[in-house]
Parts: structure tokens; C-alpha cells; sequence
């Protein structure tokens, strides 16, 4: 059993121990869902105040007449795309007759575990975003191409991990 399990089990109180043992760790399941979706509301709204503080840059730029601001509606449309995929990311359901077969605990906890290792990079985003944030507040624009360079190359590195996410749960098998 993952260390994750192992938290959450020991977090359950008689109810979900006895909900466990008669529905084969449905329980644990849905603790682990609802732990999933919490963490992945918490990125939803990490990127719901980057596109904000993004925005403020984007339109500091536009008044300061810098060239290649398409990059930065660009780095808007693919914040918006990443943090919708968030949001509406798969958590674990599977009917009791689905063809691609019922989700344990070992694959939720291991999607868990995926998912919260994503905060160190939105952690780098955001502090990449309040650097050049500074950067445009002190109306230095010779730095701030680069930093644009590298905050969309990150923002697409974190969709493409994030687009791997599916596999966590449903491997592909024959």
C-alpha cells in the first residue's frame, strides 16, 4: 500500500473503516477523489491569479508600445486552456460495469501523488510571472522578452505533464 492509503486511512473514522470493509475500500476511494479535486481547485485558483497578474502585464506592455505582445495573449489563451483542463481533469470514477475496468486505491493514490507533485511547478510559474511582474512595474523591457520565453515554455511543459496525467489512471493494457 502507498503512503497516501496509508494517510488517508488513518485519518477515517469506525463509519468509513466499516464503509471500507463491506464495499471493498469505497471509501478510501472517495476520500482519495475528494482530496484530488480539492488539490486541483487549489491550482485552478493558483492560475485564476496568475492570468490576473498576467493581464496587468500583458496591458503594461500594450502601453508601453513592446513588440511581440502576441506572445502574450498567447501565454493567456494557454493559461486558460491548462487551468480548464485542471479543472475539468478526470478524478477516478469508473461504473461498476465499464468496459476499462474499475479504478483501485493504488491508482488514485498514484494519481494523488501526481497531481500534488505539479504544485512545485505552478510554484515556479507563479514566482516566474512575479518576476517579470517587477520587471514591468520598473518599466525594464529589455529583460522581459526572455522571462516571456520561459514562462510559456513552462506553462506548455505543465500542460504536456499534465496530459500524461491520464495514463496514471488507465494504463494502456492488452
Amino acid at each position: 500500500m502507498s503512503d497516501t492509503i496509508d494517510k488517508v486511512k488513518s485519518k477515517q473514522g469506525i463509519m468509513d473503516k466499516i464503509q471500507n470493509f463491506f464495499t471493498m475500500g469505497y471509501s478510501t476511494k472517495e476520500d482519495l477523489r475528494e482530496l484530488d479535486k480539492k488539490l486541483r481547485d487549489n491550482y485552478n485558483d493558483d492560475f485564476k491569479a496568475m492570468r490576473h497578474r498576467w493581464e496587468e502585464i500583458y496591458l503594461s506592455a500594450l502601453k508601453a508600445k513592446q513588440p511581440n505582445t502576441d506572445d502574450y495573449k498567447k501565454i493567456i489563451q494557454v493559461m486558460d486552456r491548462v487551468a480548464e483542463k485542471i479543472n475539468r481533469a478526470d478524478y477516478g470514477y469508473a461504473g461498476l460495469m465499464n468496459r476499462q475496468g474499475s479504478i483501485k486505491e493504488d491508482a488514485l493514490a498514484k494519481v494523488f501523488d501526481c497531481d500534488k507533485a505539479f504544485s512545485d511547478n505552478i510554484q515556479i510559474l507563479q514566482e516566474s510571472i512575479q518576476q517579470l511582474y517587477s520587471l514591468v512595474e520598473a518599466e525594464n523591457w529589455n529583460e522581459t522578452p526572455q522571462k516571456v520565453s520561459a514562462i510559456k515554455l513552462s506553462l506548455i511543459d505543465i500542460e504536456s505533464k499534465w496530459d500524461g496525467r491520464e495514463k496514471e489512471f488507465r494504463p494502456m493494457e492488452i
